[in-house]
C-alpha cells in the first residue's frame, strides 16, 4: 500500500508523521512524507501511484475540497486528523462547524480524532458519516508519553545552564502576513460564513495579544533579573516572526529566543514550562513536566482566560508569585529527578486526548488504513520518476521567479514574497537518527529504508 503523509508545519507535525511512516513501513507499506504541492500534483498527474492521502484537516473551503476530489479521482483515498486539534479549549461544537462539513467528510474515507470530545461531537453532528469517524488518538500525543520521551534529542542550540521554557502563541500579532491578509483568507475559505462571530473574536484576540506580549515581556525581564541562576528560552510559535521577540527582549541577560526543531525537544530538556493559553500545557501535563500558568490580573478578561490549558499546572497571578514558583521548581529540579511514569491525568485532559496504554494511536491509524485498502493492490512508487517530477517543478518555479523579478523591474512592486517558515528543509542525518531512535524505542527489528528525495520529501519503506 502507498501512503502519502501531508505535512504543513514541520516543527509541529513531522515527527508524528515519521512515527506513522515507520510503523506503516514495518508492516510492508511504502510511505512518502512531503508538502501539499508535491503530493497533490504528483497524484493528479500520475507521477505518484494511487494510495492513501492523509492530510491535516478537512476544512470545507472550495479550494481544499476541489483538491481532495481531484486526488480521489486519481484513484486515491483521503483520510485526516485535524492538526489544529482544539484540545486547549473547552467544547468542540464551534470547531466542528469551522473545520468540517457533511460534504468534506463525504469525501474522506476516515476521520481520526484526538479523544472523546471531538469523537462524540463529530459522530453526533455528522451522523450519516459516523462509520468513518474513529477514536484513535493522535500520533503527536504518542510522542508526549513518558515512555517515548527518549525520542526527543537535545537541541543543538540549548543553553549551558538549566533553563525555563516560555512557550509563545502570539501568532495573531507576530505573524509575518498582515491582519488584512489573514481576514481575507478566512473570508475566502468560508470561515466567516460558518461562524459569524469569528471576525469580532479575531479583533479581540489581536487587541488582547498586544497586551499579553507586553505583560509577558515584563515578566520575562523580571525573571531574568531576580532568578536563582537559570536561563530562559523563549520559543516562538512556528508562524511567529522570531525577530519580534528579539526586539522586545533585546539586551535581556540569560534570555534566548530560539525556534530550533520541535517544541517537544525543548519541553523535555527544560526544568519547567511557562505559558498562557497554550496547547503545550497539555503536552507538559501528559509528559509529567512542571508547568506554570501565568494569568496576571491584567489578563483576567483576556479572550483566552477560560481556555482549558489555563486550568492546568501551577497557576500564578503576579510577577512576584511567578518568580517564587519558578525559583522553587528550579531548586526541586536541582535536588531530585522528575518521575517518568504516567501519572493520573486530570479528567479534563482525558476528555480531550485518548491514550490507550496497550497500543499507540499511530498503530490504530495504520490498521484503519489497511482495512480501507485491504482488497486493493497498488503499484510501487517509482523513485526516479518522482525525482524527475520534483526537478521539473523546481525548474518551473525558478522560471516563474525570474519572470516576476523581470516584470517587477519594469512594472514596479508586485507583491512581497513571504519566507516559508512552516516546512523547513529536511536534514538527512537528523531524520536517519530519528528513524533509528524510534525503531529502538518501538522494538521494530525489520530493516527500514529511508531515501531523501528532495529538500522536503522523503520515502520510507521496508527492505
Amino acid at each position: 500500500m502507498n501512503i502519502y503523509l501531508h505535512v504543513e508545519i514541520s516543527s509541529r507535525e513531522f515527527d508524528s508523521k515519521l512515527l506513522l511512516a515507520i510503523l506503516a513501513a514495518s508492516r510492508g507499506h511504502q510511505v512518502i512524507i512531503s508538502n501539499i504541492e508535491i503530493l497533490e500534483k504528483g497524484l493528479k498527474r500520475g507521477w505518484l501511484p494511487p494510495g492513501i492521502f492523509h492530510t491535516k484537516s478537512l476544512t470545507p473551503d472550495v479550494f481544499k475540497m476541489k483538491r481532495h476530489q481531484d486526488i480521489i479521482n486519481s484513484g486515491s483515498k483521503v483520510t485526516s486528523i485535524d492538526e489544529e486539534s482544539s484540545i486547549d479549549r473547552f467544547g468542540y461544537e464551534e470547531f466542528s462547524n469551522l473545520r468540517y462539513s457533511k460534504e468534506s467528510i463525504d469525501q474522506s474515507s476516515a476521520v481520526f480524532t484526538w479523544g472523546d470530545e471531538d469523537f462524540e461531537t463529530l459522530k453526533k453532528k455528522y451522523l450519516s458519516n459516523s462509520e468513518k469517524i474513529f477514536k484513535t488518538g493522535s500520533p503527536r500525543v504518542d510522542l508526549w508519553r513518558p515512555s517515548i520521551l527518549e525520542y526527543w534529542k537535545t537541541p543543538k542550540t540549548i543553553p549551558k545552564k538549566p533553563f525555563l521554557l516560555v512557550s509563545s502563541n502570539l501568532g495573531s500579532i507576530f505573524e509575518s502576513i498582515s491582519l488584512k491578509e489573514r481576514i481575507g483568507i478566512m473570508k475566502e475559505n468560508g470561515y466567516l460564513d460558518r461562524s459569524p462571530r469569528l471576525l469580532k473574536e479575531k479583533f479581540l484576540r489581536v487587541s488582547n495579544d498586544f497586551n499579553k506580549a507586553i505583560i509577558f515581556t515584563e515578566a520575562i525581564k523580571h525573571l531574568s533579573k531576580y532568578n536563582n541562576g537559570y536561563d530562559i528560552v523563549v520559543r516562538p510559535h512556528p508562524i511567529e516572526d522570531i525577530d519580534m521577540w528579539k526586539i522586545l527582549l533585546n539586551g535581556t541577560p540569560n534570555v534566548h529566543v530560539i525556534r530550533e526543531g520541535a517544541i517537544s525537544s525543548w519541553v523535555k530538556k527544560s526544568f519547567a514550562v511557562m505559558h498562557h493559553a497554550c496547547t503545550t500545557a497539555i503536552e507538559c501535563t501528559i509528559s509529567n513536566k512542571p508547568l506554570v500558568t501565568y494569568v496576571p490580573s491584567e489578563l483576567k478578561n483576556h479572550i483566552y482566560q477560560e481556555n482549558h490549558s489555563n486550568q492546568l499546572g501551577h497557576k500564578v497571578d503576579s510577577k512576584d508569585k511567578l518568580l517564587e514558583k519558578i525559583n522553587s521548581l528550579f531548586e526541586l529540579a536541582l535536588n531530585r529527578k522528575v518521575e517518568t511514569k504516567i501519572q493520573s491525568l486530570p479528567p479534563s485532559v482525558l476528555k480531550k486526548v485518548y491514550i490507550d496504554k496497550n497500543e499507540l494511536s499511530a498503530e490504530k491509524i495504520v490498521k484503519v488504513w489497511e482495512n480501507i485498502l485491504s482488497q486493493k493492490i497498488y503499484k510501487p512508487i517509482n523513485v526516479t520518476l518522482l525525482r524527475i517530477f520534483i526537478l521539473k517543478m523546481n525548474i518551473n518555479r525558478l522560471i516563474g521567479d525570474f519572470l516576476k523579478i523581470f516584470f517587477k523591474s519594469y512594472l514596479g512592486p508586485i507583491g512581497t514574497k513571504k519566507n516559508n517558515q512552516k516546512f523547513l528543509k529536511i536534514n538527512h542525518s537528523d531524520v536517519n537518527y530519528s528513524i533509528k531512535k524510534l525503531q529502538n524505542l518501538l522494538k521494530i527489528k525489520k530493516k527500514i529504508e529511508f531515501k531523501l528525495i528532495s529538500d522536503n520529501t522523503i520515502l520510507i519503506r521496508r527492505l
